[in-house]
């Protein structure tokens, strides 16, 4: 009896990636490249703040804060509301930490430097294993 061939696990379709798309994705790559909007998203993990609070969590100047939080906000990783005197920030939601998280876990992961090994076919198994009772 013949053991069947694995068949790899079906992965559902992708999207398509037209070139308006590409450039959306892309704009918001270059956002979260800028190490201080990952600290201004760090700090508003944990909850809302006000920006003068986020400026004694990022340390950051309130000129450049409020740069980086517009285009933030522009983007869709932040909304924003006004409290008397005060603008509020929280995360528009906390699917950005995921892309995060994965990232990280892609650092912290050593490198492989060699590359993964080829499945070998049932006849090269077969070679191998006589070779190896005839040595």
């Amino acid at each position: 009896m013949m053991a069947r061939a694995r068949t790899p696990a079906r992965r559902p379709a992708a999207l398509a990636l037209d070139g308006e798309m590409l450039e959306r994705i892309g704009e918001r790559f270059r956002a979260l490249g800028e190490p201080a909007r990952l600290r201004i998203l760090e700090a508003l993990r944990r909850g809302e703040l006000t920006v003068g609070e986020l400026v004694e969590h990022t340390g950051l100047n309130q000129a450049n804060l409020s740069r980086h939080l517009q285009v933030l906000h522009a983007l869709g990783f932040v909304v924003r509301w006004k409290q008397g005197l005060f603008v509020y920030y929280r995360l528009a939601d906390a699917d950005v930490f995921r892309l995060c998280d994965l990232v990280c876990g892609r650092i912290r992961r050593p490198a492989r430097t060699a590359a993964p090994a080829r499945p070998r076919s049932v006849a090269e198994k077969r070679r191998t294993d006589a070779r190896t009772r005839h040595a």
